[in-house]
């Protein structure tokens, strides 16, 4: 069990009104609240030891240095990744995903061919998009059902020895769904395929185990998990970090330069270029330090607790219908009411103090599958209540009424 009550005095944004109501945060699938221990790790920084690191002899360099590089550690110990050089610190998932796909371009020919879920991001389809145009290799797309689920039999019929990535979320941002990534990735290897898994929404409701799903590259963005914005990861397995050419060229990714001929340094630095978010990659850790502190297990039952809670009460509202009704969710709720439009009844939430997400979330894709222009998303942390979920039925029932 988790103490709610004590939690949320570690969120100071919590406290705030809205439009003359209390803040009812239910936007967490977009970015997490940040708690008062990782806003005291950025301001320790800024304060106390901010230089640039790894060049450096003096003691503020060393200082910094020694923080990210545990930071990089905790990362490690966090996602049970077998080697300190296979966690990339980068700007986010999107940046991770770029790495790769641009990595990707001298592996390929054409005629090769890659996978991608259908319910996928956006910043998990346009590179590789992009990647099919630069090599000629072809896109092909693992279907979903109504219920918000992919289609196995169909991605293994899509599965050859011509398939050469597979890219799937481990939860999908739009609709809660957890896929079946386990099985994903174990089809995959069997016809020599590499996969890459966004784990962006996965990250903050269960503990995602590197060894355990055999997963090639995984990625996180810190700001779904309590911390900061514009840092994230990018795991990769040596083997495969070691065929991709840098991403980006400059400083710190550098063995020797001359003006003839430069060589590359060693993972993880040959990716990362130029001086990091220094201040993001500590704030990371903190992050991982504040969540196993309580607990992931604790964290996805309770917010499970939420999820159901919220689903029944929504049901409840004459004209609502949720998409995305897998047995397999996390705390995402998106629906819609019937004859209303999203964007209308988000405006009306917030005038009511309750944030939620309208529109397609980057899930385009999703929304044409179920011939809609998007969806009212209400997503769920630990730190949110059922008391919470109460004022946000009654305002979709006013939104409702109001709009009618």
């Amino acid at each position: 069990m988790i103490d709610v009550a004590k939690i949320r005095k570690d969120f100071p944004i919590l406290t705030r009104e809205v439009n003359g109501k209390p803040l009812i945060y239910l936007d967490n699938a977009a970015t997490s609240q940040t708690p008062t221990q990782v806003i005291d790790a950025i301001v320790d920084y800024y304060t106390n030891y901010n230089a640039n690191i790894h060049r450096g002899v003096h003691t503020l360099s060393q200082e910094a240095t020694d923080a990210y590089e545990e930071a990089r550690a905790k990362v490690q110990h966090h996602f049970n990744i077998a080697k300190p050089h296979e966690v990339i610190l980068t700007a986010g998932t999107t940046h991770s995903i770029n790495i790769v796909a641009s990595g990707f371009t001298s592996l390929l020919k054409k005629g090769d061919e890659l996978l991608v879920s259908a319910m996928e991001h956006h910043s998990n389809i346009v590179p590789w998009q992009m990647l099919c145009e630069r090599t000629g290799a072809i896109l092909k797309v693992i279907p979903m059902n109504e219920q918000g689920e992919l289609e196995m039999g169909v991605y293994h019929e899509l599965l050859s020895d011509a398939t050469k990535l597979v890219f799937c979320n481990h939860i999908s941002n739009a609709l809660g769904t957890i896929n079946p990534i386990e099985a994903m990735i174990k089809a995959a290897h069997e016809v020599g395929a590499a996969v890459l898994v966004d784990g962006a929404q996965a990250a903050p409701h269960l503990k995602a185990d590197m060894q355990k799903l055999d997963v090639d590259f995984y990625t996180v963005s810190a700001h779904k998990i309590c911390g900061p914005t514009g840092v994230g990861m990018l795991y990769g397995k040596e083997e495969w970090l070691a065929k991709l050419p840098p991403y980006q060229g400059g400083g710190e990714m550098i063995a020797e330069v001359t003006f003839e001929k430069t060589t590359y340094a060693d993972l993880p630095h040959k990716f990362e270029a130029g001086t990091p978010n220094i201040c993001g990659g500590i704030a990371f850790g903190a992050a991982l330090d504040y969540i196993n502190a309580i607990g992931l297990e604790h964290i996805a039952a309770y917010e499970n607790e939420l999820l159901e809670y919220a689903t029944t009460k929504l049901l409840t509202i004459e004209g609502l219908k949720i998409y995305g009704t897998s047995v397999n969710k996390t705390s995402v709720i998106s629906f819609n009411i019937e004859g209303m439009h999203p964007y209308d009844i988000g405006s009306i939430l917030d005038k009511l103090g309750v944030a939620v997400r309208t529109g397609h979330h980057c899930a385009q894709p999703i929304m044409d599958f179920y011939k809609i222009p998007g969806t009212v998303r209400a997503s769920f942390s630990f730190y949110n209540t059922t008391e919470e979920v109460d004022v946000l039925v009654a305002s979709v029932e006013r939104a409702r009424n109001m709009l009618a």
